[in-house]
Protein backbone atom coordinates (compact mmCIF):
# COMPACT_ATOMS: atom_id res chain seq x y z
CA UNK A 1 0.00 0.00 0.00
CA UNK A 2 0.99 3.57 -0.77
CA UNK A 3 2.73 5.93 2.30
CA UNK A 4 0.00 8.19 3.18
CA UNK A 5 2.41 10.42 4.10
CA UNK A 6 5.02 10.06 1.76
CA UNK A 7 3.86 13.69 0.42
CA UNK A 8 5.43 14.62 3.45
CA UNK A 9 8.86 13.20 3.33
CA UNK A 10 9.53 14.51 -0.54
CA UNK A 11 9.29 17.71 -2.26
CA UNK A 12 7.80 17.66 -5.29
CA UNK A 13 10.77 17.89 -8.15
CA UNK A 14 10.36 18.18 -12.04
CA UNK A 15 13.10 16.75 -14.67
CA UNK A 16 15.86 19.04 -14.34
CA UNK A 17 16.29 21.14 -17.74
CA UNK A 18 19.57 21.50 -19.97
CA UNK A 19 21.44 24.78 -19.40
CA UNK A 20 20.05 27.19 -21.35
CA UNK A 21 23.04 27.87 -23.39
CA UNK A 22 23.50 24.39 -24.32
CA UNK A 23 19.64 23.85 -25.18
CA UNK A 24 18.93 26.79 -27.77
CA UNK A 25 22.48 25.90 -29.49
CA UNK A 26 20.26 22.28 -30.72
CA UNK A 27 16.82 20.68 -31.13
CA UNK A 28 17.26 17.89 -28.71
CA UNK A 29 14.48 17.81 -26.18
CA UNK A 30 15.02 20.56 -23.52
CA UNK A 31 15.48 17.59 -20.58
CA UNK A 32 18.65 16.89 -19.15
CA UNK A 33 20.24 12.89 -19.51
CA UNK A 34 20.10 12.38 -16.10
CA UNK A 35 21.70 8.44 -16.62
CA UNK A 36 19.47 5.44 -16.11
CA UNK A 37 20.28 4.85 -12.37
CA UNK A 38 20.05 8.63 -11.10
CA UNK A 39 16.41 9.23 -13.27
CA UNK A 40 15.19 6.18 -11.93
CA UNK A 41 15.42 6.48 -8.30
CA UNK A 42 14.43 10.26 -8.14
CA UNK A 43 11.34 9.22 -10.25
CA UNK A 44 10.71 6.25 -7.77
CA UNK A 45 10.87 8.83 -4.89
CA UNK A 46 8.32 11.45 -6.69
CA UNK A 47 5.88 7.99 -7.01
CA UNK A 48 6.16 8.10 -3.30
CA UNK A 49 4.46 11.23 -2.99
CA UNK A 50 1.03 9.40 -4.39
CA UNK A 51 -1.17 8.97 -1.58
CA UNK A 52 -3.37 6.38 -3.10
CA UNK A 53 -6.84 8.25 -2.61
CA UNK A 54 -10.04 6.99 -1.71
CA UNK A 55 -11.26 9.21 -4.48
CA UNK A 56 -8.66 9.54 -7.37
CA UNK A 57 -9.55 12.28 -9.09
CA UNK A 58 -6.37 12.24 -10.93
CA UNK A 59 -7.56 9.60 -13.27
CA UNK A 60 -11.65 10.94 -13.75
CA UNK A 61 -12.33 12.23 -16.66
CA UNK A 62 -14.39 15.23 -15.91
CA UNK A 63 -11.62 16.54 -14.14
CA UNK A 64 -8.31 14.91 -14.55
CA UNK A 65 -7.22 12.18 -17.06
CA UNK A 66 -9.95 11.02 -20.30
CA UNK A 67 -7.66 7.86 -20.36
CA UNK A 68 -8.61 6.62 -17.05
CA UNK A 69 -4.93 6.07 -16.49
CA UNK A 70 -4.14 4.18 -13.49
CA UNK A 71 -2.49 6.70 -11.74
CA UNK A 72 -2.38 5.56 -8.21
CA UNK A 73 -1.50 1.65 -9.60
CA UNK A 74 1.27 2.38 -11.48
CA UNK A 75 2.79 5.36 -8.73
CA UNK A 76 2.77 2.12 -5.92
CA UNK A 77 4.37 0.17 -8.42
CA UNK A 78 7.62 2.42 -9.02
CA UNK A 79 7.88 3.18 -6.00
CA UNK A 80 8.49 -0.36 -5.55
CA UNK A 81 10.78 -0.41 -8.62
CA UNK A 82 8.82 -2.85 -10.05
CA UNK A 83 8.91 -1.36 -13.66
CA UNK A 84 7.62 -3.92 -16.15
CA UNK A 85 4.40 -4.38 -13.67
CA UNK A 86 3.84 -0.39 -14.17
CA UNK A 87 4.70 -0.32 -17.73
CA UNK A 88 1.73 -3.14 -18.09
CA UNK A 89 -0.38 -0.69 -15.97
CA UNK A 90 0.48 2.02 -18.06
CA UNK A 91 0.39 0.61 -21.25
CA UNK A 92 -3.10 -0.83 -20.39
CA UNK A 93 -5.58 2.77 -20.55
CA UNK A 94 -2.53 4.31 -22.62
CA UNK A 95 -1.49 3.23 -25.94
CA UNK A 96 1.47 6.13 -26.56
CA UNK A 97 2.54 7.27 -22.95
CA UNK A 98 5.39 9.19 -23.98
CA UNK A 99 3.43 11.38 -26.21
CA UNK A 100 1.33 12.10 -23.77
CA UNK A 101 4.48 12.66 -20.90
CA UNK A 102 5.71 14.79 -23.51
CA UNK A 103 3.24 17.20 -24.32
CA UNK A 104 0.17 17.08 -22.39
CA UNK A 105 -0.30 19.54 -19.77
CA UNK A 106 -1.49 17.00 -16.98
CA UNK A 107 -5.25 17.82 -15.71
CA UNK A 108 -4.40 14.69 -13.80
CA UNK A 109 -2.20 16.98 -12.03
CA UNK A 110 -4.33 20.05 -11.21
CA UNK A 111 -6.93 17.22 -10.14
CA UNK A 112 -4.47 15.46 -7.71
CA UNK A 113 -5.96 15.93 -4.28
CA UNK A 114 -2.30 17.49 -3.28
CA UNK A 115 -3.18 19.95 -5.49
CA UNK A 116 -6.37 21.42 -2.75
CA UNK A 117 -3.56 23.04 -0.44
CA UNK A 118 -0.24 24.20 -1.66
CA UNK A 119 1.21 23.50 1.99
CA UNK A 120 1.29 19.85 0.40
CA UNK A 121 4.18 20.80 -1.79
CA UNK A 122 2.17 20.51 -4.95
CA UNK A 123 0.57 17.64 -6.86
CA UNK A 124 2.51 14.85 -7.49
CA UNK A 125 4.62 14.32 -10.56
CA UNK A 126 2.62 12.31 -12.72
CA UNK A 127 3.73 13.37 -15.92
CA UNK A 128 7.06 12.52 -15.19
CA UNK A 129 6.46 9.44 -13.25
CA UNK A 130 4.84 8.39 -16.65
CA UNK A 131 7.09 9.29 -19.03
CA UNK A 132 9.96 7.25 -17.27
CA UNK A 133 8.02 4.48 -17.03
CA UNK A 134 7.33 4.33 -20.78
CA UNK A 135 11.29 5.12 -21.05
CA UNK A 136 12.19 1.94 -18.60
CA UNK A 137 9.75 -0.32 -20.89
CA UNK A 138 11.53 1.08 -24.19
CA UNK A 139 15.05 0.78 -22.79
CA UNK A 140 14.07 -3.12 -21.15
CA UNK A 141 12.11 -4.82 -23.74
CA UNK A 142 8.71 -4.39 -22.00
CA UNK A 143 6.68 -2.84 -24.90
CA UNK A 144 6.40 -5.28 -27.91
CA UNK A 145 4.77 -5.49 -30.73
CA UNK A 146 0.95 -7.04 -29.71
CA UNK A 147 -0.32 -8.62 -32.61
CA UNK A 148 -3.80 -10.25 -32.63
CA UNK A 149 -4.75 -14.16 -32.03
CA UNK A 150 -7.69 -14.11 -34.78
CA UNK A 151 -8.26 -12.48 -38.15
CA UNK A 152 -12.03 -10.79 -38.50
CA UNK A 153 -11.62 -10.52 -42.15
CA UNK A 154 -12.99 -6.98 -41.64
CA UNK A 155 -11.21 -3.80 -43.47
CA UNK A 156 -11.46 -0.28 -41.75
CA UNK A 157 -9.41 2.62 -43.27
CA UNK A 158 -8.61 5.24 -40.80
CA UNK A 159 -8.01 8.60 -42.28
CA UNK A 160 -5.32 10.69 -40.84
CA UNK A 161 -1.88 9.73 -38.84
CA UNK A 162 -2.28 11.90 -35.56
CA UNK A 163 -2.30 10.32 -31.89
CA UNK A 164 -6.65 9.80 -32.16
CA UNK A 165 -6.16 7.83 -35.78
CA UNK A 166 -2.93 5.79 -34.56
CA UNK A 167 -4.64 5.07 -31.46
CA UNK A 168 -8.09 3.58 -32.93
CA UNK A 169 -5.79 1.76 -35.78
CA UNK A 170 -3.54 0.10 -32.81
CA UNK A 171 -6.90 -1.07 -31.06
CA UNK A 172 -8.44 -2.18 -34.81
CA UNK A 173 -5.55 -4.11 -35.47
CA UNK A 174 -5.35 -5.67 -32.36
CA UNK A 175 -8.67 -6.97 -32.77
CA UNK A 176 -8.10 -8.86 -35.88
CA UNK A 177 -9.01 -6.42 -38.16
CA UNK A 178 -7.36 -5.47 -41.55
CA UNK A 179 -6.37 -1.98 -40.62
CA UNK A 180 -4.72 0.85 -43.22
CA UNK A 181 -4.24 4.16 -42.15
CA UNK A 182 -4.26 6.78 -44.92
CA UNK A 183 -2.13 10.14 -44.82
CA UNK A 184 -1.71 13.08 -46.93
CA UNK A 185 1.72 14.03 -45.91
CA UNK A 186 4.67 12.38 -46.79
CA UNK A 187 5.45 11.33 -43.22
CA UNK A 188 3.22 10.03 -40.19
CA UNK A 189 2.68 11.55 -37.39
CA UNK A 190 0.54 14.07 -38.77
CA UNK A 191 0.79 17.67 -36.05
CA UNK A 192 3.18 14.95 -33.90
CA UNK A 193 5.51 15.29 -36.78
CA UNK A 194 5.20 18.17 -38.14
CA UNK A 195 3.26 20.61 -35.40
CA UNK A 196 5.51 19.79 -32.58
CA UNK A 197 9.02 21.28 -32.16
CA UNK A 198 11.81 18.65 -31.54
CA UNK A 199 12.81 20.01 -29.07
CA UNK A 200 9.44 19.65 -27.32
CA UNK A 201 9.46 15.99 -28.59
CA UNK A 202 11.92 13.85 -30.25
CA UNK A 203 10.67 12.27 -33.22
CA UNK A 204 12.89 9.18 -32.92
CA UNK A 205 10.16 8.30 -30.32
CA UNK A 206 7.01 8.59 -32.81
CA UNK A 207 9.27 6.23 -35.16
CA UNK A 208 9.38 3.61 -33.00
CA UNK A 209 5.76 3.70 -32.28
CA UNK A 210 5.04 3.71 -35.84
CA UNK A 211 7.48 0.40 -36.27
CA UNK A 212 5.79 -1.37 -33.37
CA UNK A 213 2.46 -0.51 -35.40
CA UNK A 214 3.91 -2.05 -38.59
CA UNK A 215 4.77 -4.85 -36.43
CA UNK A 216 1.37 -5.58 -35.30
CA UNK A 217 -0.36 -5.44 -38.43
CA UNK A 218 -1.11 -1.92 -39.09
CA UNK A 219 -0.73 -0.91 -42.61
CA UNK A 220 0.38 2.83 -43.78
CA UNK A 221 0.00 4.73 -46.90
CA UNK A 222 1.52 7.90 -47.35
CA UNK A 223 1.24 10.92 -49.51
CA UNK A 224 -2.59 10.24 -50.20
CA UNK A 225 -5.34 12.30 -49.82
CA UNK A 226 -8.52 10.81 -49.94
CA UNK A 227 -11.28 12.49 -52.27
CA UNK A 228 -8.44 13.88 -53.90
CA UNK A 229 -7.45 13.88 -57.53
CA UNK A 230 -3.75 14.19 -57.58
CA UNK A 231 -0.82 11.50 -57.52
CA UNK A 232 -1.30 8.94 -55.03
CA UNK A 233 -5.34 9.84 -54.00
CA UNK A 234 -7.83 7.44 -53.33
CA UNK A 235 -10.98 8.12 -54.23
CA UNK A 236 -14.18 8.43 -51.72
CA UNK A 237 -15.69 5.36 -54.29
CA UNK A 238 -12.91 3.06 -54.02
CA UNK A 239 -12.41 3.58 -50.06
CA UNK A 240 -16.60 2.83 -49.73
CA UNK A 241 -15.84 -0.35 -51.66
CA UNK A 242 -12.37 -1.42 -50.31
CA UNK A 243 -13.22 -0.99 -46.34
CA UNK A 244 -15.87 -2.35 -44.10
CA UNK A 245 -15.66 0.73 -42.39
CA UNK A 246 -13.86 4.38 -42.32
CA UNK A 247 -12.24 6.29 -39.06
CA UNK A 248 -12.38 9.76 -39.59
CA UNK A 249 -9.66 11.18 -38.00
CA UNK A 250 -8.06 14.33 -40.15
CA UNK A 251 -7.37 16.91 -37.39
CA UNK A 252 -8.69 20.67 -36.94
CA UNK A 253 -5.80 21.87 -39.20
CA UNK A 254 -7.69 25.36 -40.34
CA UNK A 255 -6.33 28.02 -38.74
CA UNK A 256 -7.77 31.32 -37.33
CA UNK A 257 -6.62 34.41 -38.81
CA UNK A 258 -7.18 37.97 -38.34
CA UNK A 259 -7.85 39.53 -42.01
CA UNK A 260 -9.59 42.29 -40.00
CA UNK A 261 -6.37 44.01 -38.89
CA UNK A 262 -4.52 46.47 -41.10
CA UNK A 263 -1.64 45.37 -42.97
CA UNK A 264 -2.34 41.93 -42.58
CA UNK A 265 -1.41 41.03 -46.31
CA UNK A 266 2.27 42.10 -45.83
CA UNK A 267 4.57 40.00 -46.45
CA UNK A 268 6.46 38.23 -43.03
CA UNK A 269 3.09 38.02 -41.36
CA UNK A 270 1.98 34.09 -41.12
CA UNK A 271 0.49 32.18 -39.71
CA UNK A 272 1.72 29.90 -36.99
CA UNK A 273 1.71 27.02 -38.84
CA UNK A 274 3.21 28.14 -41.90
CA UNK A 275 6.03 28.56 -39.98
CA UNK A 276 6.37 25.27 -37.74
CA UNK A 277 6.20 22.95 -40.68
CA UNK A 278 8.63 23.48 -42.61
CA UNK A 279 10.94 23.71 -39.57
CA UNK A 280 9.88 20.80 -38.39
CA UNK A 281 10.72 19.71 -42.05
CA UNK A 282 14.32 20.74 -42.08
CA UNK A 283 14.72 18.64 -38.40
CA UNK A 284 14.30 16.01 -40.82
CA UNK A 285 16.27 16.55 -43.55
CA UNK A 286 14.12 18.32 -46.04
CA UNK A 287 16.64 21.70 -46.22
CA UNK A 288 16.10 24.65 -45.13
CA UNK A 289 12.95 26.70 -43.99
CA UNK A 290 11.98 29.02 -46.36
CA UNK A 291 10.09 30.62 -43.16
CA UNK A 292 12.87 31.47 -40.67
CA UNK A 293 13.77 34.04 -37.76
CA UNK A 294 17.25 34.28 -37.97
CA UNK A 295 18.48 37.89 -36.74
CA UNK A 296 14.39 38.64 -37.23
CA UNK A 297 12.24 40.90 -34.54
CA UNK A 298 9.49 38.53 -34.21
CA UNK A 299 6.35 38.83 -32.52
CA UNK A 300 4.21 36.13 -32.10
CA UNK A 301 0.34 36.60 -31.50
CA UNK A 302 -1.11 34.29 -29.28
CA UNK A 303 -0.34 32.79 -25.62
CA UNK A 304 -1.11 29.38 -26.37
CA UNK A 305 0.86 26.34 -26.68
CA UNK A 306 1.48 26.76 -30.59
CA UNK A 307 2.60 30.12 -29.74
CA UNK A 308 5.08 28.65 -26.98
CA UNK A 309 6.76 26.48 -30.04
CA UNK A 310 6.25 29.09 -32.43
CA UNK A 311 8.69 31.28 -29.78
CA UNK A 312 11.25 28.26 -28.70
CA UNK A 313 11.58 27.51 -32.53
CA UNK A 314 12.49 31.39 -33.34
CA UNK A 315 14.66 30.98 -30.58
CA UNK A 316 16.62 28.10 -32.24
CA UNK A 317 16.49 29.85 -35.59
CA UNK A 318 18.63 32.89 -34.18
CA UNK A 319 15.97 35.48 -33.97
CA UNK A 320 17.29 39.11 -33.25
CA UNK A 321 14.31 39.22 -30.56
CA UNK A 322 10.83 38.05 -29.75
CA UNK A 323 7.75 39.21 -28.26
CA UNK A 324 5.04 37.26 -27.66
CA UNK A 325 2.08 39.10 -27.35
CA UNK A 326 -1.82 38.37 -25.24
CA UNK A 327 -4.85 39.87 -25.27
CA UNK A 328 -5.75 38.70 -21.72
CA UNK A 329 -3.87 40.13 -18.77
CA UNK A 330 -1.60 37.92 -16.97
CA UNK A 331 -3.38 34.88 -14.74
CA UNK A 332 -2.25 34.53 -11.39
CA UNK A 333 0.95 32.28 -10.79
CA UNK A 334 -1.08 30.22 -8.51
CA UNK A 335 -4.64 28.67 -8.40
CA UNK A 336 -7.23 31.19 -7.34
CA UNK A 337 -9.99 29.13 -5.50
CA UNK A 338 -12.61 31.63 -6.34
CA UNK A 339 -11.82 31.54 -10.40
CA UNK A 340 -11.47 28.19 -10.63
CA UNK A 341 -11.33 26.18 -7.76
CA UNK A 342 -10.08 22.61 -7.54
CA UNK A 343 -10.16 20.00 -9.39
CA UNK A 344 -10.94 22.04 -12.32
CA UNK A 345 -8.40 22.82 -14.64
CA UNK A 346 -6.72 26.14 -13.02
CA UNK A 347 -6.64 29.55 -14.37
CA UNK A 348 -3.14 30.21 -13.87
CA UNK A 349 -0.12 31.91 -15.89
CA UNK A 350 1.49 29.08 -17.59
CA UNK A 351 5.44 29.92 -18.42
CA UNK A 352 7.04 27.03 -20.63
CA UNK A 353 10.87 26.09 -21.09
CA UNK A 354 10.77 28.65 -24.08
CA UNK A 355 10.29 31.60 -22.13
CA UNK A 356 13.02 30.67 -19.95
CA UNK A 357 15.16 31.34 -22.99
CA UNK A 358 14.68 34.66 -24.32
CA UNK A 359 12.52 36.76 -25.49
CA UNK A 360 9.46 38.50 -23.14
CA UNK A 361 5.77 38.72 -22.97
CA UNK A 362 2.96 41.47 -22.74
CA UNK A 363 -0.34 40.62 -21.74
CA UNK A 364 -3.90 42.82 -21.89
CA UNK A 365 -2.53 44.30 -25.65
CA UNK A 366 -3.79 43.86 -29.31
CA UNK A 367 -2.23 44.79 -32.46
CA UNK A 368 -3.97 47.75 -34.26
CA UNK A 369 -1.99 47.81 -37.46
CA UNK A 370 1.12 45.99 -39.10
CA UNK A 371 3.11 48.14 -40.98
CA UNK A 372 5.75 47.91 -43.53
CA UNK A 373 8.08 49.41 -45.40
CA UNK A 374 7.95 50.32 -49.29
CA UNK A 375 8.44 46.92 -50.14
CA UNK A 376 5.06 45.99 -48.83
CA UNK A 377 7.36 43.49 -45.85
CA UNK A 378 6.08 44.12 -42.60
CA UNK A 379 8.39 46.34 -40.15
CA UNK A 380 6.64 47.88 -37.53
CA UNK A 381 3.65 46.93 -35.18
CA UNK A 382 1.14 49.02 -33.50
CA UNK A 383 0.32 48.05 -29.91
CA UNK A 384 -2.81 49.38 -28.00
CA UNK A 385 -3.60 48.24 -24.42
CA UNK A 386 -7.12 46.54 -23.95
CA UNK A 387 -9.85 44.67 -22.15
CA UNK A 388 -11.66 41.73 -23.10
CA UNK A 389 -15.15 41.19 -22.64
CA UNK A 390 -17.79 39.10 -23.31
CA UNK A 391 -21.82 39.94 -23.82
CA UNK A 392 -23.51 38.75 -21.05
CA UNK A 393 -26.52 37.61 -23.65
CA UNK A 394 -25.08 36.85 -26.72
CA UNK A 395 -21.44 35.58 -25.62
CA UNK A 396 -19.52 37.73 -28.23
CA UNK A 397 -16.23 38.50 -27.03
CA UNK A 398 -15.37 42.09 -27.75
CA UNK A 399 -11.59 43.75 -27.26
CA UNK A 400 -11.75 47.21 -26.44
CA UNK A 401 -8.42 49.82 -26.06
CA UNK A 402 -8.21 51.38 -22.72
CA UNK A 403 -6.63 54.54 -24.40
CA UNK A 404 -5.24 56.52 -26.82
CA UNK A 405 -1.74 55.54 -26.19
CA UNK A 406 0.14 53.31 -29.69
CA UNK A 407 3.23 51.51 -28.93
CA UNK A 408 5.08 51.60 -32.02
CA UNK A 409 8.11 48.24 -31.84
CA UNK A 410 10.04 46.29 -34.57
CA UNK A 411 8.43 43.50 -36.27
CA UNK A 412 10.19 41.49 -39.25
CA UNK A 413 8.31 38.24 -38.79
CA UNK A 414 5.10 38.29 -37.57
CA UNK A 415 3.07 34.82 -36.30
CA UNK A 416 -0.29 34.45 -35.92
CA UNK A 417 -0.90 31.78 -33.31
CA UNK A 418 -4.60 32.49 -32.24
CA UNK A 419 -6.24 29.19 -32.54
CA UNK A 420 -7.50 26.31 -34.80
CA UNK A 421 -11.27 27.04 -36.44
CA UNK A 422 -11.81 23.56 -37.22
CA UNK A 423 -11.57 20.76 -39.68
CA UNK A 424 -10.16 21.71 -43.30
CA UNK A 425 -13.01 22.16 -46.16
CA UNK A 426 -11.54 18.74 -48.18
CA UNK A 427 -13.12 16.99 -51.04
CA UNK A 428 -13.33 13.91 -48.77
CA UNK A 429 -16.00 15.59 -46.92
CA UNK A 430 -17.85 16.65 -49.72
CA UNK A 431 -17.70 13.20 -51.08
CA UNK A 432 -19.14 11.24 -47.83
CA UNK A 433 -21.96 13.63 -47.63
CA UNK A 434 -20.72 15.30 -44.45
CA UNK A 435 -21.13 18.90 -43.30
CA UNK A 436 -19.23 21.10 -40.82
CA UNK A 437 -21.23 21.81 -37.57
CA UNK A 438 -20.76 25.58 -36.51
CA UNK A 439 -17.88 25.03 -34.65
CA UNK A 440 -16.00 23.78 -37.76
CA UNK A 441 -16.39 19.95 -36.42
CA UNK A 442 -17.53 16.87 -37.85
CA UNK A 443 -20.68 15.72 -35.21
CA UNK A 444 -21.65 12.01 -34.70
CA UNK A 445 -24.07 10.03 -32.65
CA UNK A 446 -23.30 8.31 -29.31
CA UNK A 447 -21.85 5.48 -31.33
CA UNK A 448 -18.74 7.76 -33.37
CA UNK A 449 -20.86 7.24 -36.20
CA UNK A 450 -21.39 10.35 -38.42
CA UNK A 451 -24.42 10.66 -40.63
CA UNK A 452 -22.76 8.68 -43.16
CA UNK A 453 -23.06 5.02 -42.39
CA UNK A 454 -20.16 3.24 -41.58
CA UNK A 455 -18.39 6.27 -41.41
CA UNK A 456 -17.10 7.16 -37.58
CA UNK A 457 -14.91 10.26 -36.36
CA UNK A 458 -12.69 10.80 -33.63
CA UNK A 459 -10.22 13.36 -32.36
CA UNK A 460 -9.56 16.92 -33.07
CA UNK A 461 -11.84 16.67 -36.17
CA UNK A 462 -14.63 16.20 -33.34
CA UNK A 463 -13.63 17.76 -30.47
CA UNK A 464 -11.91 20.48 -31.84
CA UNK A 465 -8.61 21.55 -31.34
CA UNK A 466 -7.45 19.76 -27.85
CA UNK A 467 -5.08 17.93 -25.85
CA UNK A 468 -3.25 14.65 -27.13
CA UNK A 469 -4.79 12.51 -24.52
CA UNK A 470 -8.14 13.44 -25.69
CA UNK A 471 -7.37 12.47 -29.03
CA UNK A 472 -6.08 8.95 -27.37
CA UNK A 473 -9.00 8.79 -25.56
CA UNK A 474 -11.40 9.52 -28.70
CA UNK A 475 -9.00 7.18 -30.88
CA UNK A 476 -9.52 4.24 -28.13
CA UNK A 477 -13.61 4.83 -27.80
CA UNK A 478 -14.10 4.88 -31.42
CA UNK A 479 -11.83 1.65 -31.90
CA UNK A 480 -14.48 0.09 -29.53
CA UNK A 481 -17.66 0.93 -32.06
CA UNK A 482 -16.01 0.37 -35.10
CA UNK A 483 -15.28 -3.35 -33.68
CA UNK A 484 -19.24 -3.30 -32.42
CA UNK A 485 -20.28 -2.37 -36.10
CA UNK A 486 -18.36 -4.94 -37.29
CA UNK A 487 -18.44 -8.17 -34.86
CA UNK A 488 -21.85 -7.03 -33.24
CA UNK A 489 -20.35 -6.24 -29.75
CA UNK A 490 -16.60 -5.28 -28.21
CA UNK A 491 -14.92 -6.41 -25.37
CA UNK A 492 -12.27 -3.32 -26.53
CA UNK A 493 -12.31 -0.31 -24.05
CA UNK A 494 -14.09 2.82 -24.44
CA UNK A 495 -12.68 5.35 -21.94
CA UNK A 496 -14.62 8.54 -23.20
CA UNK A 497 -18.61 9.26 -24.97
CA UNK A 498 -18.13 11.62 -27.61
CA UNK A 499 -20.74 14.02 -25.49
CA UNK A 500 -18.03 14.43 -22.64
CA UNK A 501 -16.76 17.77 -21.63
CA UNK A 502 -14.25 18.00 -19.17
CA UNK A 503 -14.05 20.49 -16.19
CA UNK A 504 -10.34 20.81 -17.74
CA UNK A 505 -10.68 22.99 -20.21
CA UNK A 506 -7.13 24.52 -21.04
Amino acid sequence: MADPSGFLKAVRADAAKRPVDERIGDWAEVYADLGADLRDAQVREQATRCMDCGIPFCHNDAAGCPLGNLIPEWNDLVRKGEWSLAAERLHATNNFPEFTGALCPAPCESACVLSINPLSGGPVAIKRVEQTIAQVSWERGYTQPVTPGVATGRRVAVVGSGPAGLAAAQQLTRAGHEVTVHERDDRLGGLLRYGIPEFKMEKKGLDRRLAQLRAEGTRFVTGCEVGGTGPGAVSVADLRSDFDAVVLAVGALRGRDAPEIPGRDLDGVHLAMDHLVPANRQCEGDGPAPISAKDKHVVIIGGGDTGADCYGTAVRQGAASILQLDQYPAAPVSRDDARSPWPVWPTILRTYPAHEEAGDRRFAVAVEEFAGDAAGHVREIHLREVTVGRDPETGARSVTPVNDVVDVLPADLVLLAIGFEGVERMPLLDGLGLSLTPRGTLSCGADWQTTSPGVFVCGDAHRGASLVVWAIAEGRSVAHAVDAFLMGHSHLPSPVHPTALPLAVG
